[in-house]
């Protein structure tokens, strides 16, 4: 039987995480959007792109959502940078859950550093670190 850990302990490991710079890949971070939320439920993050995409160098920005139910349930995604990507929604940045094999088959262990490792993964892959992108720093 595993243990659940309540949400707001789970969001605060994961702020601390991410302010503290201890994630393991230096091209990602994230925090909260707002200090004062104090149900912690809108953050932000940033991705680098890749070398050797249409991505490389670019700085990417995204706003997350986490509803009462995470980490049980994935957070909301959504570029807030335009971006060209098979898992974007082109109308309004959101990530879509069923092309991101990672928010489609969630589990509660899962946090928001593994969806930016996992959005940045999906910049190399083949389908997406060809793609045109659209002019550096134009935004949904």
């Amino acid at each position: 039987m595993s243990v659940k850990v309540p949400r707001n302990f789970r969001l605060l490991e994961e702020l601390e995480k991410g302010e503290k710079g201890l994630s393991d890949d230096g091209t990602i971070s994230y925090g909260l959007e707002d200090a004062g939320d104090i149900m912690m439920s809108r953050w932000i993050g940033t991705i680098i792109g890749p070398n050797g995409t249409n991505h490389e160098g670019r700085i990417y920005n995204l706003r997350f959502t986490c509803g009462d139910n995470y980490p049980n349930q994935p957070p909301e995604v959504y570029f807030s940078s335009r971006i060209n990507m098979n898992c974007v929604n082109q109308q309004n940045g959101k990530v879509l859950p069923q092309q991101l094999s990672l928010l489609g088959n969630w589990n509660s262990s899962y946090g928001m550093e593994q969806v930016l490792i996992e959005l940045r993964n999906q910049m190399s892959s083949s389908a997406n670190k060809k793609l045109s992108q659209p002019p550096e720093g134009s935004s949904f």
